[in-house]
């Protein structure tokens, strides 16, 4: 499998998005609000701290690194997604944040 930039992350997320909205719309005849895709996410978050915690000894689950990858990129999923639903461009974001961690992690170091 290739390997893929974050905007081309993102746009198979939101193609992705997009099956899923068809498959929801056929099914209930309306998409999911992004309250619902959030909800959703939360969900697969509770999922990911289960598998974290059996990868550090606290509890069993069979295929754990297989499972562990699979929830993380449920989770990658929502967070492309919802950048995207509200117009964030994720890169930048991510960048700016971590300049600003780093700065303020350098301060405390220094203090």
């Amino acid at each position: 499998m290739r390997r893929m930039e974050l905007a081309q992350l993102s746009d198979r997320a939101m193609e992705i998005r997009a099956a899923f909205a068809r498959v929801e719309q056929q099914r209930h005849g309306r998409t999911w609000t992004d309250a619902e895709i959030m909800q959703g996410f939360v969900v697969d978050v509770g999922a990911l701290m289960k598998l974290v915690m059996a990868k550090s000894g606290a509890r069993h689950v069979d295929d754990l690194d297989r499972k562990l990858a699979h929830e993380l990129s449920d989770c990658l999923w929502s967070v492309l997604v919802l950048a995207r639903l509200h117009g964030v461009d994720l890169e930048r974001a991510f960048l700016q944040t971590m300049q600003e961690i780093e700065t303020s992690t350098s301060r405390a170091e220094n203090s």
